[in-house]
């Protein structure tokens, strides 16, 4: 078109190599000649910038972004090193979840967020709570599970419940499936379960003998014939003494590690004023002692990072050796938090080394 009708007038000279070849100015004779310049030179400024984001050097280096926001007074880039974030095609951009290209922008993580498989809720839903009296006054048992498959009793170490101690354990993938052939009945001491309310001042705590011998209570309660003992620490110890005085009704006993504080005071003193055992291992051959042992199969458990693995040591010395299993699993402290798959498996195959196949 020509000039004089108010066409366009190239600024690079016309020739095919001219780097303003497709800068084009309107033609308007109202504006000066240095306003024309100055506009022409800001929208190639802003064209190298848009090619600047797609072109690369021969060294296959990463693009770099410079724009006119970054360049100092002098026309010179500020952050010319300043490396980008890859580009990406639409479809690439669509399939990544439309990320932003600068790479100092904040990402907020959305969609993360905590998950805790083995709640202790999920145990306590899951069970049936029963008040057992006994001499001592009532105690709280949760039943989980058929109450007509064969019964697995479990007792709590200080400082915890069936709930705290637990629940993680019973929850694991591998016991769940293990539970299917029994019936689980969590013993609380007394005053120790969540919400207790506070004994009275002349309330005489039962000592652990005396703990001990509420299982018959709770046997009787559910009319049980025999048990299969699961303890922990203290509660280990209770089971203990309960099998030493009712060798017929036990098989096994299993060594580790918000209560009311009156009633676990009551509980730890009663478990430091605890007497000793009084068993004794009896070479073969020898005459019976007046110490007798264990007689039913003890799978005695502890973990290589245990402060109290050589109380399991002692107390597996004084047990009949053809009717023990000492294990120590690697790489834990308290084996029911830390390792409850290596547990499980090991409980798994005690059970079915006592005749329950189907485990």
């Amino acid at each position: 078109m020509p000039q004089s009708d108010g066409g366009y007038v190239s600024l690079g000279g016309g020739g095919p190599n001219s780097i303003y070849n497709s800068t084009t100015e309107p033609q308007s004779g109202s504006k000066s000649v240095m306003e024309t310049v100055k506009r022409v030179i800001g929208t190639a400024i802003g064209a190298q910038d848009k090619h600047a984001l797609l072109e690369r050097d021969g060294t296959g280096a990463q693009p770099y972004i410079v724009s006119a926001r970054d360049r100092d007074k002098t026309g010179k880039s500020a952050n010319a090193r300043m490396p980008s974030a890859p580009a990406h095609t639409a479809e690439e951009a669509r399939l990544l979840g439309a990320m932003p290209v600068d790479p100092m922008d904040d990402i907020e993580l959305r969609s993360v967020q905590l998950q805790y498989p083995n709640q202790r809720g999920s145990i306590v839903g899951s069970c049936d709570l029963r008040r057992v009296p006994t001499d001592k006054g009532d105690i709280l048992v949760a039943v989980q599970g058929d109450t007509t498959k064969p019964a697995i009793v479990t007792y709590h170490d200080l400082g915890l419940n069936y709930a705290s101690s637990f629940a993680g354990f019973f929850n694991f993938p591998t016991m769940r499936s293990l539970l299917d052939n029994f019936c689980v009945y969590h013993v609380n001491a007394p005053g120790q379960e969540d919400g207790a309310p506070t004994f009275p001042e002349d309330y005489v705590y039962p000592t652990f003998d005396e703990l001990a011998s509420q299982m018959l209570f709770v046997m009787t309660h559910f009319n049980l014939k025999s048990i299969i003992g699961f303890g922990v620490g203290a509660g280990a110890n209770i089971l203990a003494r309960f099998a030493l005085a009712n060798p017929d009704k036990l098989y096994k006993s299993n060594f580790e590690r918000s209560i009311n504080p009156v009633n676990l005071a009551m509980l730890i003193d009663a478990y430091i004023k605890r007497t000793d055992l009084n068993i004794a291992r009896t070479p073969s051959g020898s005459p019976q002692t007046s110490a007798p042992s264990l007689k039913m199969p003890v799978l005695n458990i502890t973990g290589a990072l245990s402060p109290h693995i050589d109380d399991t040591v002692t107390f597996n010395g004084r047990l009949i050796p053809e009717k023990t299993n000492w294990m120590k699993i690697s790489d834990c402290g308290l084996v029911l938090e830390e390792q409850p798959g290596k547990l499980a498996e090991a409980f798994r195959l005690f059970l079915q080394g006592e005749g329950y196949g189907k485990c």
